[in-house]
């Protein structure tokens, strides 16, 4: 991904306003994704396979998360040392949704499409936010 691309997608020219846009899309897609964890636990749980506890705590550690990557996406300057730790945990979580797919859970069908794709959804947040952040420095 090329830093034009990176400006195109997040419809600026101004890297530190991409990286920005990418943090808050980050906090809004997993604050909601945390909500709904919270909120329909036991449903969402049995639709993709995981417990109904583990999910709800997921969940409150999601929205508070999310509140950290907000509020991070809020400051004119983002901090580099914050940003680099918001891109590791990205690729942590992604990495750890894909191990305990195969290793811990036991997933339904729609568990086995969706925890791959939000893996991969915030897989893709942490390289859009790494070379976003990339491009600031330059």
């Amino acid at each position: 991904m090329s830093a034009t691309l990176l400006n195109g997608i997040a419809r600026t020219t101004e890297p530190r306003v991409a990286l920005r846009r990418f943090l808050a899309l980050d906090a809004v897609v997993t604050g909601a994704n945390g909500l709904a964890y919270v909120a329909f636990a036991g449903p969402v749980g049995k639709l993709i396979g995981v417990g109904e506890g583990l999910l709800f705590e997921l969940g409150l550690l999601l929205v508070a998360y999310a509140a950290g990557v907000g509020w991070l996406a809020s400051r004119r300057t983002p901090a580099a040392g914050a940003v680099k730790a918001v891109v590791e945990t990205n690729y942590l979580w992604a990495v750890a949704s894909l191990v305990a797919l195969v290793g811990w859970f036991s997933p339904t069908a729609a568990g086995m499409v969706w925890i791959p794709a939000q893996a991969l959804t915030v897989a893709g947040f942490a390289l859009a936010q790494q070379l976003a952040l990339r491009s600031t420095t330059q």
